[in-house]
């Protein structure tokens, strides 16, 4: 069995579908629904992300941003998506998979984020469970990891509720609001059942 996908690069990645949401790779044409639902949510957001550059939400940086993900896509390496409600097809957030590992190790990162607007809605749930069988079975990442603020009860909850599993304590590991922060740190592997 091939460690790699087993998708063609040069197809499109497909919709994933979850109730009541789903999750497509982000094109330029996105722009002006994620800067506002970004600026809206900045508040909400900063205190769980590194820093934003001062351009962040310019256009010219979105193309930067959709630039890098395409050459993550290609290389294998990383794979974005923005999550859609279903029934009106709004942007609600994005879940990423980066730092893809192939070799013996077969892991990847998960980073996700959602608008204020929408938190605590269930949208975030449905849409991580739907990426893994997808992460696990199309993308053959065997151990998908994940970190959080350990007072990030949000995250904490979400992670455990799809079927993460608490692994332990990472110190000073991500660099978040300016400074290098603790974090929890956990994994969901393909032979782990849903959560």
């Amino acid at each position: 069995m091939s460690l790699f996908p087993s998708f063609s690069w040069s197809d499109p990645l497909p919709v994933i579908e979850g109730k009541g949401v789903f999750s497509r790779v982000p094109q330029m044409s996105d722009w002006s629904e994620w800067a506002r639902l970004r600026a809206e949510s900045r508040v909400f957001l900063e205190p769980w992300e590194p820093i934003w550059p001062d351009d962040d939400l310019k256009r010219s940086a979105f193309r930067r941003r959709i630039r890098r993900y395409s050459h993550e896509m290609r290389n294998d390496i990383g794979y974005p998506f923005f999550v859609y409600r279903a029934s009106d097809r709004v942007l609600v957030g994005g879940i990423t998979l980066n730092n893809v590992r192939r070799g013996v190790a077969q892991a990847g990162s998960l980073g996700y984020w959602v608008g204020a607007s929408h938190a605590h809605k269930g949208y975030m749930s449905h849409a991580l469970t739907a990426l893994l069988p997808f992460a696990h079975g199309t993308l053959r990442i065997k151990r998908i990891e994940a970190a959080c603020l350990p007072h990030n009860t949000a995250s904490v909850r979400l992670l455990e509720k799809v079927g993460f599993r608490r692994e332990g304590l990472a110190r000073q590991y991500l660099c978040i609001a300016g400074e290098w922060q603790d974090h929890l740190l956990y994994a969901h592997l393909g032979s782990d059942p849903p959560g």
